[in-house]
């Protein structure tokens, strides 16, 4: 059985959607409506599922856009939690943080998991599966929540909502430490980024789905979902070397990918739909402000002009 069936939804491509324009950002000014309508618009005859990360303001608009507009999406929503420990070997530095801040960080995660839920139930058409988190027990994160907070967060989600629940880690802790969190969920959510870890794209395929594969023979009883992999298109040199990123390699991963989990029929999120430069540092080269398929002026990268070949694409115009 794959895994559109065990979650028991139809089979279709998924892609990592949010929508912070250029001068926009988490925080600050949100994508309007008509500025998500106009994204899913240009998104809904590709794509079936979308991944949000929060439970903030631009994930509301989304959800009221997609029922509003009567668009045929279903979501994957995400609460975004916050570090709730330090982190002292975070590589940037960013993982410390005064016991003030990590107590009200912990305050504010509860209110994300207790949004999460109630969401889940006024949108139950659109939200097919909650995540209790991004990337927050992984080694290298800045925003740390012990494997034991997670576990008592999926717990709560389960216990009073109706879509399956999950939770978004790189796939090395999969390995290791989560088990106790993996048995809880009803699916588990990796991420996979050969070009992170320095391999060509030549190598590119390969390693992901050794990633993958690694995942599901430890637990060959819980279905797996890849909800983040992508191939940068510039860099400048922050952790990815520059000659491997360039819009031609992102279409070759892109397209080796989706043809093996399409033949494979493994539910996997593209990273991302769209570049956003309020990422990563002022530099704008950083390599974590250019993941998209679509440019910030939501033009297409080499990967889709054979499907976007109109010059109106351009929301500048």
């Amino acid at each position: 059985m794959d895994i559109f069936d065990q979650l028991g939804i139809p089979s279709g491509r998924a892609i990592c959607y949010s929508g912070f324009r250029a001068g926009q950002h988490p925080g600050g000014k949100h994508p309007d409506y008509e500025e998500i309508k106009e994204d899913l618009l240009l998104l809904q005859d590709h794509w079936k599922y979308l991944r949000l990360y929060d439970c903030d303001p631009h994930a509301e608009t989304v959800l009221q856009v997609i029922r509003q507009e009567k668009l045929d999406f279903k979501i994957m929503l995400g609460a975004f939690i916050e570090a709730e420990m330090n982190n002292f070997n975070c590589p940037w530095g960013g993982g410390v943080y005064s016991e003030e801040q990590l107590e009200k960080n912990a305050a504010g995660n509860q209110r994300k998991i207790n949004r999460l839920i109630a969401w889940g139930r006024q949108y139950p058409d659109i939200v097919f599966s909650l995540s209790v988190g991004n990337e927050a027990c992984v080694d290298w994160t800045d925003h740390y929540v012990s494997e034991n907070q997670v576990l008592e967060y999926a717990r709560q989600v389960k216990s009073q909502a109706v879509q399956p629940v999950t939770f978004c880690e790189n796939y090395v802790p999969w390995l290791y430490k989560l088990q106790p969190l993996a048995e809880a969920l009803d699916f588990i959510s990796i991420h996979t980024y050969p070009v992170w870890e320095y391999k060509h794209i030549d190598e590119s395929l390969d390693y992901t789905k050794e990633n993958f594969y690694a995942v599901a023979r430890k637990y060959p009883h819980k279905p797996i979902v890849i909800t983040e992999a992508g191939w940068a298109t510039n860099s400048n040199g922050r952790g990815i070397y520059p000659h491997n990123v360039n819009e031609e390699y992102q279409k070759i991963y892109f397209e080796k990918l989706m043809e093996w989990t399409d033949k494979e029929r493994i539910l996997t999120f593209f990273f991302e739909a769209f570049d956003e430069d309020w990422k990563g540092s002022p530099d704008p080269m950083e390599p974590e402000k250019h993941w998209g398929l679509f440019k910030i002026d939501r033009t297409p990268k080499l990967a889709l002009t054979h499907l976007f070949q109109s010059a109106d694409l351009s929301y500048n115009q």
